[in-house]
């Protein structure tokens, strides 16, 4: 099925969205670059040295967890490493999408690819012949407590010993049947292989860029509705002037795109100059935002290349490590989270003051001259309970204790809860743009203004699911077909084209 794609050579350097994008659709297939595929071979020969000493080595031909001083013996290893891999097939819940699987194979290939993992060659081959026949194993979400995500990894590594399930050619398979048909045998787990192959972060990592990437999305629409209502409200242009060249990074990334979408058009005079009503700090809210979704990404595209493995081959050694913790990518997503609840509160201002009327000499409710109606007006509430949402999911996570192993469980992040978490936020997010652009095409229409660039295309596309309101009649189809309207990729390609922030937009691949 992947025969005609591009390929992409797995090397140790990271991977940037547009790449991870590529995988995950299956435009590109990843291969091993044949230079890591040594250095993976040469890791792997100091494990099984010392494993052919009667060395220990932790989760090789040792036991793990609670387990980690029982000693298997030469003739028990195959059976234990594969038994490992079927211990940790136990995750529950929804099930990931196949481009999460896709790209969460190819990450955890690509950080064995430096050579410090130890397992065999023929487990990254095994790896990477899934994608290539169309062998996609089907991962539940909950399993994972976010220190090496044992339970989720389990579900993808124990296809490959022809146990638990995979979609093949598109359809829901069992594990052996989907091998069968492409010609394939189930791979018998080397020391090292089974551990390499569940205590990695891989399956989160490759969340977290999805829901990322996602987020990125919903914030650059969220700021064209952000246009919008400022266009519909009067607000001064001049705060976003000077963010664009005083502020920080963020905050001038966002000031000077607010700007230029104000030039484009024949701006209204401001209905109100430096008090609180008058939206002077909505570049500071998205710079905000915008600066931590690249920094937290950042650290996401660090994580596809180094290794997270427990232990690692260093300098020809075996050593213990702590680098299945991924904490430090885990507080920048968490942080990211804190900013939507800011957005949020900044689109839910825009919502109360174009709905409570005054400016521009707007209509309560927004109701339309010499009609009787309610209005808008009770969308607010909606809009407050969607707000609410976004706050109620920005609490962070990663410090809470746990007790698992031994009494103990010394670290976890709850990175996968954390993703899921996200995702509800960017959902509802989205739902408040639709309510914003409701809000503000009615207010635009009621005014007669003519907009233009960005904010003519929002209102068309507003009006063209959502007509002026004139009579009081039920808004819920609306709001979620408009929801899904600004959430299509080809509308959002559309966007960024015609007013693109390069460094944000470029980053997360969100022109392709």
């Amino acid at each position: 099925m992947l025969q005609q794609v591009k390929s992409i050579v797995l090397c140790g350097k990271p991977l940037d969205f547009a790449t991870l994008e590529e995988i995950g659709s299956g435009v590109a297939r990843p291969v091993a670059d044949e230079g890591g595929m040594e250095r993976v071979a040469a890791a792997h020969k100091v494990i099984a040295d010392r494993v052919a000493l009667g060395l220990p080595v932790y989760g090789s031909n040792t036991g793990v967890g609670s387990m980690k001083d029982r000693l298997w013996t030469a003739d028990d290893l195959a059976e234990f490493n594969t038994s490992l891999v079927r211990a940790h097939h136990f995750g529950t819940g929804e099930f990931f999408t196949v481009p999460i699987v896709r790209k969460a194979i190819a990450i955890r290939c690509n950080t064995a690819m430096r050579g410090h993992t130890g397992c065999s060659p023929e487990l990254i081959t095994a790896f990477l012949a899934l994608i290539e026949h169309d062998i996609i194993p089907a991962v539940r979400r909950h399993g994972s407590m976010g220190c090496a995500d044992i339970g989720l990894m389990g579900q993808i590594a124990a296809v490959l010993t022809g146990v638990g399930e995979a979609y093949h050619r598109g359809r829901l398979v069992p594990a052996e049947t989907a091998l069968a048909d492409a010609g394939l045998s189930p791979l018998v787990m080397r020391p090292r292989d089974a551990l390499a192959a569940l205590s990695v972060n891989a399956i989160a990592y490759s969340a977290a860029a999805d829901v990322l990437r996602e987020a990125a999305a919903a914030i650059r629409v969220l700021l064209v509705t952000g246009v919008m209502s400022s266009q519909a409200l009067g607000a001064s242009a001049d705060p976003w002037r000077v963010a664009a060249t005083l502020s920080t990074r963020g905050e001038a990334l966002v000031g000077s795109w607010l700007y230029g979408q104000s030039g484009v058009a024949d701006w209204p005079l401001p209905t109100a100059i430096h008090d609180p009503l008058s939206l002077r700090m909505t570049a500071q809210v998205f710079g905000a935002v915008v600066d931590t979704l690249l920094v937290g990404a950042g650290r996401l595209v660090e994580a596809t290349y180094l290794s997270d493995d427990n232990p690692v081959v260093l300098g020809g050694q075996v050593h213990a490590s702590g680098a299945s913790l991924p904490l430090t990518t885990t507080l920048y997503v968490e942080t990211a989270q804190i900013a939507f609840s800011h957005v949020a509160r900044n689109v839910l201002n825009r919502c109360i003051l174009l709905s409570n009327g005054g400016r521009r000499n707007l209509p309560v409710n927004l109701v339309a001259p010499g009609e009787v109606a309610t209005g808008l007006g009770p969308l607010m509430k909606l809009a407050v309970e969607l707000y609410m949402r976004v706050q109620s999911m920005a609490v962070p996570l990663s410090a809470q204790s746990i007790v698992v192993a031994g009494g103990l469980e010394e670290e976890a992040t709850f990175l996968p809860l954390i993703v899921e978490r996200m995702e509800t936020q960017v959902r509802d997010l989205r739902q408040l743009a639709a309510i914003e652009a409701i809000l503000s095409s009615q207010a635009i229409d009621l005014v007669g203004d003519a907009p233009q660039g960005i904010v003519k295309l929002a209102h068309e596309r507003t009006r063209s699911i959502s007509p002026m309101y004139i009579k009081d009649r039920p808004l819920s189809k609306e709001i979620e077909a408009l929801q899904q309207a600004f959430t299509c990729h080809d509308l959002l390609r559309t966007f960024v084209s015609m007013a693109p922030m390069p460094e944000f937009d470029d980053f997360f691949a969100l022109g392709k």
